[in-house]
Parts: structure tokens; sequence; C-alpha cells
């Protein structure tokens, strides 16, 4: 496990899923942690738990990022460590039929809001001589699926803004790195299951990881594992790096 005692982390959309479970993996490992959430009560008691902070905000809204991440520096005088978590799955339909309105919320929070994320946490984390900054992925950022070109189309953009991060950034210690998770045993995937849109939503339920794994490889690439993938992609369907981590295969 890698020590984090004395570094301090946010994690957004940290409802529910990858973000829950990272916020709790996190604080296992010794940092203190600031859950985001559009809705402040739906961390509230996660927050309370672990001992961080409860944050309301949208990540598609750039102020409240900003927001965010200020109060993390009030409160700890630094901020070590962003998950850019939070994302959507719609709207899942062809390109001819999509909602246009939530298509485009669906790159506000996915694209837009792993943005925000990286440029309000920038000057705080130059200022103190570096921090970290990852970003949850997925396999649909090289891949077209049936029904998923929001989906598609934003994760794209954001594994490209992590090799823009590290192409601009690195100099100054600041380390980027996205984690493609594979499919993960969450609501967004049982949504994806009663959609029946394409074949990733005819997979049994049995074959998508737990939350908690993902959650472990974020903690995992904040400390000397992670240095060999800065402004790279870690697979989470590669049995090495599950081997490493000590996962299942």
């Amino acid at each position: 496990m890698v020590d984090l005692d004395g570094k301090v982390v946010l994690v957004t959309g940290a409802s529910r899923g990858i973000g829950a479970a990272a916020a709790l993996a996190f604080a296992e490992a010794g940092a203190t942690v600031g859950v985001m959430a559009r809705n402040q009560d739906g961390v509230r008691d996660l927050a309370a738990r672990i001992g961080g902070i409860a944050l309301a905000g949208d990540v598609a809204r750039a102020g409240d990022m900003e927001r965010a991440v200020a109060a993390m520096g009030d409160r700890w005088g630094r901020l070590d460590v962003l998950v850019n978590n939070a994302g959507v799955i719609g709207p899942m339909a062809d390109i001819a039929s999509a909602d246009p309105t939530v298509w485009g919320q669906a790159i506000d929070i996915n694209l837009k809001g792993v943005f925000h994320g990286m440029r309000a946490v920038l000057p705080m984390m130059r200022a103190q001589g570096g921090g970290t900054v990852l970003t949850v992925g997925s396999g649909a950022a090289h891949a077209p699926r049936e029904g998923w070109s929001a989906y598609c189309a934003s994760k794209a953009g954001a594994w490209m803004l992590t090799r823009a991060l590290d192409h601009e950034a690195r100099a100054q210690g600041i380390r980027a790195i996205s984690l493609s998770p594979g499919t993960v045993a969450t609501d967004m995937q049982a949504a994806i299951r009663q959609s029946g849109i394409n074949p990733i939503s005819q997979l049994d339920w049995s074959v998508h990881i737990p939350p908690e794994w993902p959650a472990r490889a974020l903690v995992w690439l904040c400390g000397p594992g992670g240095d060999a993938f800065l402004g790279d992609e870690v697979s989470l369907r590669d049995e090495t790096i599950r081997r490493r981590l000590g996962l299942a295969a």
C-alpha cells in the first residue's frame, strides 16, 4: 500500500461508485480527502466517515471547481492529488436520434469538467512544487461503441487533456495519468445493461470488476509505481498491472 500520510486529495463524483471507493481507499492510505458531488448531501456521510470535507459543486462549471479547490487550500494549505472521476454515460442513442442538449451535457461533464479540474489545481500545485492529476478514462476513448458517441468523444478528449497536461507541466512537477478501469460494477454499468444498446450492455454482470479495484489503482498511481506512466494511460484490463496491484485475475 502506498503511504499517503500528510497528503491532501480531492475526488470528484464521489457520491457513489468509483469515486466513493476511491475516497475510502485514499483515506485508508493516510490521506486527507475532500469529496465533491453536485449534491453535498450525497457526500456528507462519506466525508464524516473518513474525516474529510464534503463539497458541493458541478465540475461542468469552472467556478464550482475553482471554489472546491480553494476550499481545500483554505482548509489544509495544499492539494496533492486531484482525481477527475465525475462522469456520465448518456445519451445512449445513435447520433441521428441523440438529444443535442443531453449530448452537450456529457461533453460539459466528461471533457470540460476534466479541463476545469486541471486548470483549477495548477496554480496551487505549481506553487507547492508539484502534484498528481489522475483522470478516470475509458476504453471508449480509443474505440467507437454503438450509441455512445458523446461518451466516446468526451473520453477521447479527456485522454488528450492528460497528454496535454503532461506535455505542458511535467517540468513543474505535475504528474498527469489516465486510468482506464474497464467495465466496473456500478450504477452506470447497470444503466448500460438496461439500455441493451451495444455489446457491452450484454455482458454478464460477473465479468465487471468491483469499484474497489480502480480505487486501489488510483492510490497506487500516486506512488512510485505511477512514475512509469506519466502522460500515459494505465489499463486495468492489463493482467500485468493487475498482478502488480495484487488484484485477482
